[in-house]
């Protein structure tokens, strides 16, 4: 037999090492200069006058009116502008160049629906500087054409979470950009949410909840996937597939927080309650989560705007939050006791100031779910989570 290779074993050879050079290339970065600023030499320069298009890939939303902010410099405007970038789903770490012009800046910046990443970054005049964050894209589909089934609302006021770019709204008195880079994320651990309206994006002002703020106090080793949507209950996310959208993509060592509550207590019928149905289909979220290498955390609602006329709280979720409170204990799941620290955030706030933190009697505008945001923030501490920067891809 001759020792040359045969057609076929070259065919094969030349796939495999295909494959090897595939899986070595690092992935795709996208980097985009604005303006006259300096910015890397690969960087595509983009003007104002420059639409988002599929063909294009990349450019600035119908609406926005972002110009020059001064000779040499980047772009600015006196109303929020949006640029969005064609990406594949997944999580991305995002550098944007601040500043830099004759005049003061003050930037903040906005990713998909609304989230909040950063929070007011000043420049002086002539001052430049450069910030991280990281931002989770997704789309409905996933395994083996499966996906999630969307509400209405998902498709048109909401669709920015579930499309196939990255948006960035650049927000403030004067926002200053001058660059932007997107590189792929490997090594953050990925915090998912999955919740009601009162953890899910919400798409219009002044409405906001504290999944939405959550971002803007973690840093660039942290991801929040927010996967929570309005009048969801436990029942009701996993007859969507939300639960197994979040399994499909998380990896050992991601969290999964939940909060549910205000609408799993609106639901009727035989047997079912706070301590029946309500907590054992919590456990099963708790169950799948921690079959597929994650950490499940364990939120309490947050109470309603249910001060009395003495200023003291009235529990307005019944059993509920005790639930919770048995699982986490019961199967030794991390809690954040939102509903408590809610009920002293609303006293110390008195009657006749709890209405600054709320848009209706449940849900919350930026002030209230920045509050509460915070209030996650102190629970994360005080339940002891930690997370590394570098782990091991499920398999």
């Amino acid at each position: 037999m001759s020792s040359s290779l045969s057609g076929l074993g070259r065919v094969v050879l030349v796939f495999l090492a295909l494959q090897l050079s595939l899986a070595a290339a690092p992935a795709k970065s996208w980097r985009f200069a604005f303006g006259e600023a300096p910015a890397a030499a690969d960087a595509v320069r983009v003007t104002p006058e420059e639409l988002y298009t599929a063909a294009r890939g990349y450019g600035f939303e119908p609406g926005s009116s972002a110009k020059l902010a001064d000779k040499g410099g980047g772009l600015t405007s006196e109303r929020p502008f949006l640029f969005s970038v064609k990406v594949p789903e997944g999580s991305y770490r995002v550098r944007v160049a601040l500043g830099g012009s004759a005049a003061a800046s003050d930037t903040t910046i906005k990713a998909e629906l609304r989230r909040l990443m950063l929070e007011s970054v000043r420049t002086a005049p002539s001052e430049a500087t450069s910030r991280s964050f990281n931002v989770n894209v997704r789309t409905p589909q996933f395994g083996d054409g499966a996906k999630v089934r969307l509400k209405e609302r998902e498709l048109t006021t909401e669709f920015v979470n579930w499309d196939d770019k990255l948006t960035l709204e650049f927000n403030g008195p004067r926002p200053v950009v001058n660059s932007i880079e997107i590189t792929p994320l490997s090594d953050a651990v990925t915090v998912y949410l999955l919740g009601d309206s009162t953890v899910c994006d919400q798409p219009k002002e002044p409405w906001n909840s504290w999944g939405q703020m959550l971002p803007r106090f973690f840093d660039t080793g942290v991801v929040i996937a927010n996967h929570a949507e309005s009048g969801e209950s436990l029942r009701s996310s996993l007859g969507a597939r939300r639960l197994d959208k979040v399994l499909s993509t998380l990896r050992q060592g991601d969290y999964l927080f939940l909060q549910y509550g205000h609408n799993d207590m609106k639901e009727k019928g035989e047997g079912v309650g706070a301590f029946t149905t309500y907590q054992a289909d919590m456990r099963r979220f708790v169950v799948a989560a921690r079959a597929a290498g994650g950490i499940p955390v364990l939120v309490t609602s947050m109470h309603r705007k249910s001060l009395d006329a003495a200023g003291k709280i009235q529990n307005t979720l019944g059993e509920y939050p005790a639930a919770v409170r048995a699982l986490a204990a019961a199967e030794h799941v991390a809690m954040i006791d939102l509903h408590a620290m809610s009920g002293r955030l609303y006293e110390a706030l008195g009657p006749a100031q709890i209405g600054a933190a709320f848009q209706d009697g449940t849900h919350h505008n930026n002030y209230g779910s920045y509050e509460l945001a915070q209030c996650i923030v102190a629970g994360v501490r005080a339940a002891g989570l930690r997370y590394q920067r570098a782990r091991r891809r499920r398999h």
